[in-house]
């Protein structure tokens, strides 16, 4: 490839490799986040479980996760427990392992905050009622909790798949991956930079306006 290429001609050139890391983003980004939120829903009712060991677990979990960057946690899985378990991960599998253990441990504050903002009495009426413990928070407790939840869930989202760029430290092939191999080929650092930063920023803002769609039906009623 040449280097005095137009801005043009070079987009045409790389647009299928990168449209393919983005399809590599948007797949771990999609896998990561429904993994992410049932571990997100496990931590999140053992956060506002009446059980001491359980708050504590739930608490520690996402103590940790928070308490780290997330580059250190995919070093951590991609290389750490890989060399302890003397076996071999696909930077792929390591890449989702990663994001999900993060968004899960955000998630389970947003699920603990949801939960908590419905009011008490919801559960005490659900219970006179005769209902079980598990059932009532199933079946009234957390579909008034979603309603509040829903736009924090959506930013959520958007904040993983901007994570998601970090996993090319594990060469994970995606957008950023690509984006850099492209660059060790033809140099143009600035410009193909430039074309990777407006992709990730057309689906960032595709995915602000479903956020706000959903808050202002929300706020409608």
């Amino acid at each position: 490839m040449e280097v005095n290429v137009s801005f043009t001609e070079l987009l045409a050139q790389t647009f299928p490799r990168l449209l393919q890391g983005l399809a590599v983003t948007l797949e771990s980004t999609l896998l990561s986040l429904v993994l992410a939120a049932v571990v997100g829903l496990l931590f999140g009712l053992l956060s506002v479980s009446r059980n001491k060991v359980s708050r504590a677990i739930a608490r520690v979990y996402v103590d940790i996760i928070r308490g780290t960057p997330i580059i250190v946690q995919a070093f951590f899985i991609y290389f750490g427990v890989t060399s302890a378990l003397n076996m071999r991960m696909e930077p792929m599998t390591a890449g989702v392992i990663t994001l999900t253990l993060n968004a899960g441990a955000y998630l389970a504050e947003i699920f603990r905050g949801g939960i908590q903002s419905v009011d008490k009495g919801q559960m005490e009426a659900a219970r006179s009622l005769g209902l079980p413990h598990g059932m009532a928070m199933r079946k009234v407790i957390l579909p008034q909790a979603i309603r509040t939840m829903i736009p924090a869930i959506v930013n959520q989202c958007i904040i993983t798949l901007k994570d998601s760029s970090i996993l090319s430290v594990i060469g994970m092939a995606e957008l950023t991956q690509v984006g850099k191999l492209i660059i060790a080929n033809n140099l143009e650092s600035f410009r193909m930079w430039l074309i990777v930063g407006i992709m990730y920023f057309i689906i960032i803002m595709i995915l602000s306006w479903v956020s706000k769609r959903i808050e202002k039906r929300l706020q409608n009623g």
